[in-house]
């Protein structure tokens, strides 16, 4: 049986979810429908464009390019603040729909999923009839579009969710990858960067089906397994799973997709440091003590890597776990890829602190035989339940915001 996978992507999506949010609150007009985009701090003259209107992109304002150049070609340009937190709870209510037609749901990024429809066709029928259903229900629950691919992999509905938009359905089934993909500009191919692009081009390589029909060989000797990435992607193939979270009752973990590709340490430090402190928080709620650490990073190709390490002591801290999470990045990142997702998670739980002390530990235990960093973190804990997460920080955390 040939797979079938649907790629759902939100159209425009921070700008998107930033009107419906606006228009849900009492105003009366769309910023789609206005010269405006999402950015950041634009005094600072460091803000960038995250998103865009229409009307923005006629005037040739791009996404990444600086606010001051995209107020040079639109000086009537409104900008809006980046709103993650909101940005999570829309993209939350997309994925428990979507859960309605399978639990195979991968979060590729904040407003991207894939789905393996593949034996769900015979609960709710052809896929291309429950895709329209999907972007109609989508648009009128929640007040935003989306486009929907479908295809045999989730590379081809990854591009057929691309051919046009918004508020779409296509499909890229391996019978129509000649037809449909093979006529497109290289540069349009998925994982195709800018620097790739260009030296294909110098190969009088300028479109996607001249790369599938290329000698795969010479592809290696030029860009080594990259190569064989972009050839096997040029002629439809990709054998990559869905790969969803399930639920393990003996770990806790916290995950998060990123609103945009990461490819800085210092970046993923600060996302680690957050999900050790939900997942801390889960542990100690549970009265759980952990033995290994683990985490994976979901790259942006599709490939997902994961490790852990066995610890000689059971854990329970925010620190503890953030401390491993890093050491484990630090062994696990492959420098070359942008990162979409990471997670945290402990697994091989106790209820006993059955804890070797060394020589320096027993120096500092309390009367009540608490190790100082366990008195601490109850200290920390009781703040932040009695006062919000965001009454404490990180001296860490501080440093980086300053830097920033």
């Amino acid at each position: 049986m040939k797979r079938i996978i649907l790629h759902i992507d939100v159209n425009n999506a921070f700008l998107s979810w930033t009107a419906v949010d606006k228009l849900r609150h009492g105003e009366s007009v769309d910023i789609r429908n206005r010269y405006a985009v999402i950015g950041g701090d634009e005094e600072s003259r460091r803000g960038i464009v995250v998103a865009k209107s229409n009307l923005c992109k006629t005037r040739g304002v791009t996404t990444g390019e600086s606010l001051y150049m995209a107020r040079k070609k639109c000086p009537y340009l409104e900008v809006y603040p980046a709103n993650h937190k909101l940005y999570k709870v829309f993209s939350n209510q997309m994925y428990e729909y979507l859960l309605q037609y399978t639990n195979l749901i991968e979060r590729y990024s904040i407003d991207e999923c894939f789905l393996d429809y593949t034996y769900s066709i015979q609960l709710f029928g052809d896929p291309k009839s429950v895709a329209y259903k999907i972007k109609d229900d989508i648009k009128k629950k929640f007040g935003f579009t989306v486009n929907v691919g479908i295809g045999n992999n989730k590379l081809q509905a990854k591009m057929a969710s691309d051919f046009s938009k918004p508020d779409k359905v296509h499909t890229l089934f391996d019978e129509e990858v000649k037809t449909k993909m093979w006529p497109l500009p290289i540069g349009e191919l998925f994982m195709l960067g800018k620097s790739s692009a260009a030296k294909l081009k110098e190969m009088d390589i300028k479109t996607i089906g001249e790369l599938a029909n290329t000698d795969i060989n010479i592809l290696i000797k030029k860009f080594k397994s990259h190569g064989k990435l972009m050839w096997e992607f040029a002629n439809g193939i990709d054998n990559s799973e869905v790969s969803y979270q399930e639920r393990d009752a003996k770990s806790i973990s916290a995950s998060t997709v990123l609103p945009y590709n990461y490819s800085s340490r210092e970046e993923c430090f600060k996302i680690l440091k957050s999900l050790s402190l939900e997942v801390g928080r889960k542990l100690r709620d549970s009265s759980m003590y952990a033995k290994n650490v683990s985490i994976w990073i979901k790259y942006s190709n599709f490939i997902k890597v994961s490790k852990q390490t066995v610890l000689d002591n059971r854990i329970h801290t925010d620190q503890d776990i953030y401390k491993y999470s890093c050491l484990l990045f630090d062994k696990l990142w492959d420098k070359e890829n942008y990162i979409r997702g990471l997670c945290v998670g402990v697994g091989n739980l106790s209820n006993n602190n059955d804890r070797q002390l060394s020589l320096f530990e027993m120096d500092n235990i309390n009367k009540k035989n608490e190790v100082i960093d366990d008195k601490l973190q109850k200290a920390l804990d009781k703040i932040r339940n009695k006062y919000g997460d965001d009454k404490i920080i990180y001296a860490d955390m501080i440093k980086k915001k300053k830097e920033n």
